[in-house]
């Protein structure tokens, strides 16, 4: 088995072209119509032929008639099924039919040589000759016109009488040949490409298939896996880092809580030791939303089913609706989640919308719309407010984990900046995307785009 790829494609280009080359140069000698010389035992045969047929001309009377004597010699020692032609000194033809003529001529110019009689199949017939006939003075070359012995398709004709056809013949028969190449070719990169598709979509398996077949291909595949390999350690890496961080930033975070609560009970509220369990709250609040994007991030494929966009959504669209209602905001969901079936992590997909509605909630000074809409490929969800927006030069940063806009915006809600970091990661682990812009309230306007597949 040849391992290197370069060699292969170089061998099986000149396999193919030689194979091409001999069948274009060696099919037209196995058509059957081609001149062939005459088998002994057949010169034999037709040496008889012509013996009777002059011995016929010399016990003729003298006196009778020149043609009728040929005609009667050449009628007479026939073979059943088969006639024999007689060619003068001048190049008449006797014993001929009109519609032989052609083919008559044709293998007369071809086989002149007496010495060397030939034969030739013109479509169901075969002629055969010459064969040196005296009478007297003149002489004659003797021919036999008698079934083909072998008849050859109109087709193979057709295609040995047109060297375009047969060489597109031959192309064809090579097809198989040079389609199994594409194919091997093809195969160890469709797996790569399978396999790359597994990494993006955050599947961080090695494929040791990839490191087998050509040469090029067990290379590139062994770096793909060690790539994986380093991918993998660096994520592990990180999430143990971040895991570690955030363990130890909650133990001096409880210290600081507990001595808050002491001091609330000894000496009583103020403002300042308010600010103080406000700062860790948030403290709080950041260290879970980093854990939660830090495993979403590090997390393999995520385990998805078949669900209607109506079953991930409502029901937490209706308690946000009531949420709503209990900060005297007003949330209006124009249409409805479709009955339409996506494709993904169902608990995902819910905590991604329900950040961005919670994010409107934050923001908006009194409404929030949310609207539902599809496609031929896929679901898009807009959620409107009318709180302060965000400038055009920002919106592309907002999902960015710890971006914080502007004081309008973050400094006096206390977001951490990590809850659409989070939105995106989800969204783009089911290949959707997620933008925003401008909305018809006056505020921002946040599209999320999932595809149904």
């Amino acid at each position: 088995m040849i391992n290197s790829l370069t060699t292969r494609i170089f061998a099986i280009f000149w396999f193919t072209l030689a194979l091409v080359l001999l069948l274009v140069l060696m099919l037209p000698k196995l058509d059957s119509r081609q001149m062939t010389e005459l088998p002994q035992s057949e010169q034999r045969q037709a040496g008889m032929l012509k013996q009777h047929v002059e011995t016929e001309l010399q016990q003729q009377p003298a006196d009778e008639q020149w043609l009728r004597r040929l005609f009667g010699a050449i009628d007479k020692w026939a073979p059943p099924g088969q006639r024999l032609l007689l060619v003068t000194a001048e190049g008449r033809i006797i014993g001929a039919q009109r519609n032989e003529l052609q083919v008559v001529h044709h293998f007369i110019g071809q086989s002149g040589d007496a010495e060397q009689p030939k034969k030739k199949n013109y479509g169901r017939v075969e002629l055969v000759g010459p064969f040196l006939v005296r009478d007297g003075e003149d002489q004659y070359q003797l021919y036999l016109i008698r079934p083909a012995t072998s008849s050859q398709s109109d087709f193979l004709n057709l295609m040995f009488d047109r060297p375009l056809l047969l060489l597109l013949v031959t192309m064809l028969i090579s097809a198989p040949l040079l389609l199994w190449l594409a194919w091997s070719l093809a195969k160890p990169a469709r797996k790569l490409k399978q396999a790359a598709d597994q990494v993006a979509l955050g599947n961080l398996k090695l494929h040791p298939e990839l490191e087998h077949g050509p040469q090029e291909f067990v290379a590139t595949g062994a770096s793909f896996n060690q790539m994986i390999s380093a991918l993998e350690r660096m994520m592990t890496a990180q999430q143990r880092l971040i895991s570690d961080m955030s363990h130890e930033l909650r133990t001096p975070l409880t210290r600081l809580q507990l001595a808050s609560a002491l001091m609330r009970r000894r000496r009583g509220e103020c403002r300042e030791l308010a600010r103080i369990e406000t700062e860790a709250q948030r403290l709080d609040s950041m260290i879970n939303d980093l854990l939660e994007l830090s495993r979403g991030q590090q997390k393999s494929e995520l385990i998805r089913e078949r669900l209607t966009a109506n079953q991930i959504w409502a029901e937490m669209l209706e308690n946000a609706k009531f949420e709503a209602e209990q900060i005297g905001k007003q949330l209006n969901i124009v249409t409805h989640p479709p009955a339409l079936v996506i494709y993904g992590n169902p608990a995902a997909l819910e905590s991604a919308l329900e950040n961005v509605i919670r994010n409107a909630l934050r923001y908006s000074q009194q409404q929030i719309e949310v609207t539902f809409a599809n496609d031929e490929h896929g679901i898009t969800i807009t959620v409107d407010d009318d709180g302060p927006g965000v400038s055009p030069e920002e919106r592309e940063q907002i999902f960015r984990p710890f971006y914080r806009t502007d004081e309008a915006r973050d400094r006096q809600s206390g977001g951490s900046g990590l809850g659409l970091a989070i939105v995106d990661s989800v969204v783009k682990q089911h290949r959707g995307w997620a933008r925003a812009e401008q909305s018809r309230l006056g505020g921002l306007r946040l599209l999320i785009w999932l595809p149904f597949n």
